[in-house]
């Protein structure tokens, strides 16, 4: 009766020590996948900024006066610079 009860407690004990070790096997997965997921949005946080940045000069270049030819020029000039930037940002993301 004692031994039975016995093999019963350590059974249990077994079960029990299994079922730890899963639920710490799902605990690691979780926060991997949970890491993971704030880089991601890391990632767009950032990407969205870029993006908001780039609204903003485009901004600022689409209101400079073009009076004259040199105004038309720079605005193009800068235009370019940003495009050429974007490029780069593009190539250096990847």
């Amino acid at each position: 009766m004692i031994h039975e009860e016995l093999h019963r407690l350590e059974r249990l004990a077994h079960q029990i020590t299994k079922k730890l070790q899963q639920v710490e096997a799902e605990k690691a997965a979780l926060k991997e996948e949970l890491d993971m997921a704030k880089t991601i949005l890391r990632e767009r946080d950032e990407s969205l900024d870029h993006f908001k940045n780039q609204i903003k000069i485009s901004k600022i270049v689409n209101n400079i006066p073009v009076e004259n030819t040199e105004s038309a020029e720079l605005r193009e000039k800068i235009n370019n610079y940003i495009k050429e930037i974007d490029k780069i940002i593009t190539y250096l993301s990847e």
